[in-house]
């Protein structure tokens, strides 16, 4: 078994009877659900951060594109191609 830690948070009362609902409607505990939640949230959020530093520093090494061309391609975004 890995290592694991003791967390211990604070949530609204509403959010603790939907997780606990969500806990038996699935036959998983509570901590396992909550786990998972945080987990996901973490390595969202990493990969976000992540993101804006690589934006960051291409934008610092000047690989940028003018505002109208960044605008022509997003309109371009969701159209089929030709």
């Amino acid at each position: 078994m890995s290592d694991t830690a003791l967390i211990s948070v604070r949530v609204e009362e509403d959010l603790a009877k939907r997780l606990n609902r969500l806990a038996k409607a699935t036959d998983r505990s509570k901590s396992y659900l909550a786990a998972q939640a945080i987990e996901e949230y973490v390595a969202l959020q990493e990969w976000q951060v992540q993101a804006i530093h690589q934006g960051m520093a291409t934008a610092k090494r000047g690989e940028v594109v003018s505002h109208d061309k960044a605008c022509a391609e997003l309109k371009r975004w969701g159209k089929r191609a030709p």
